[in-house]
């Protein structure tokens, strides 16, 4: 069974930003980095499944804004390599939520130095700039609500309107380091701006190109094709019905229990199969165990 484990655990890790290398989660001993244990980021951010799938539907969402969908369209490789796109976007998260405090604010620092790079004229002929602070809100909010949406389907539906509140404060931190301003820091703050947002969202060729290439990524290995195909309509199936709605995504209900049920039984073999994620190497950091 353990060798069945630690195969289980590699192919996962080779899905996130731990692929990439170059992080100590375990050092220096002590540092709690950003949030801390204590923190309901670290709650939200601890489970593999529910992150991926919440990433997914996160990378999708974002792709709706023209200005966002420019970036990613002239300055990423995401052709070529979207594992490589979804890996670097992994190790953001997961060492600004679990790693030590240097390790997180070089991280920010680079990030937002690449921001500056980032900037053109969209096809709709409006000037863009990763680093716009607007941009960056938008970009943080959808992820963080697709994060937290993932994890109330497949970790804690529990989870009090409080805890999320928290969840939302916490994580805005992060984004305010990078440039983002107007921040919405709860439930009602963030759902009422993705209501301002909508009428700004579009869904054309290059939109659907992208989402094509993104759900169609290969798979590190062969052993986990399945799992990143049920990933990808996990993703799809977090996404608001009027964003799946402008994608064209119609899921039949039979389509979508199957889904939910296959995720969330995949999310049971992997949290117990995961003892050297960022998470776990981070509280052994701090001298706590999982």
């Amino acid at each position: 069974m353990e060798v069945i484990r630690a195969a289980i655990e590699k192919q996962v890790i080779s899905l996130t930003g731990l692929a990439l290398g170059g992080i100590d989660f375990e050092n220096p001993p002590g540092d709690p980095g950003l949030f801390g244990p204590q923190s309901v980021i670290w709650r939200v951010h601890s489970d593999f499944t529910s992150m991926l799938c919440g990433g997914v539907s996160a990378l999708l969402l974002q792709m709706l804004h023209p200005l966002a969908l420019a970036g990613v369209w002239d300055h990423s490789n995401f052709r070529d390599d979207m594992l490589g796109r979804l890996r670097r976007t992994s190790q953001f998260v997961s060492v600004t939520t679990f790693g030590p405090t240097a390790e997180a604010e070089r991280l920010i620092a680079k990030v937002k130095a690449i921001h500056l790079k980032v900037n053109g004229i969209s096809s709709d002929g409006r000037p863009y700039a990763a680093s716009d602070p607007d941009l960056l809100t938008w970009v943080h909010v959808v992820e963080s609500s697709c994060f937290l949406a993932s994890h109330l389907r497949y970790r804690n539906p529990h989870l009090s309107r409080d805890q999320q509140d928290r969840y939302y404060g916490e994580s805005a931190r992060v984004a305010a380091a990078l440039g983002a301003r107007d921040i919405p820091t709860s439930c009602t703050a963030v759902e009422d701006y993705l209501q301002r947002m909508r009428p700004q969202l579009v869904c054309d060729e290059r939109t659907r190109e992208v989402a094509r290439i993104l759900l169609a990524a290969p798979a590190p290995s062969t052993l986990a094709r399945p799992f990143g195909a049920l990933v990808m309509q996990a993703g799809i199936d977090l996404l608001p019905d009027w964003a799946q709605q402008q994608f064209g995504f119609y899921p039949s209900a039979l389509r979508q229990r199957l889904v939910r049920v296959g995720a969330g039984g995949v999310g049971k073999v992997l949290r117990s199969s995961m003892r050297n994620g960022s998470y776990q190497r981070a509280l052994r950091r701090i001298g706590r165990s999982a």
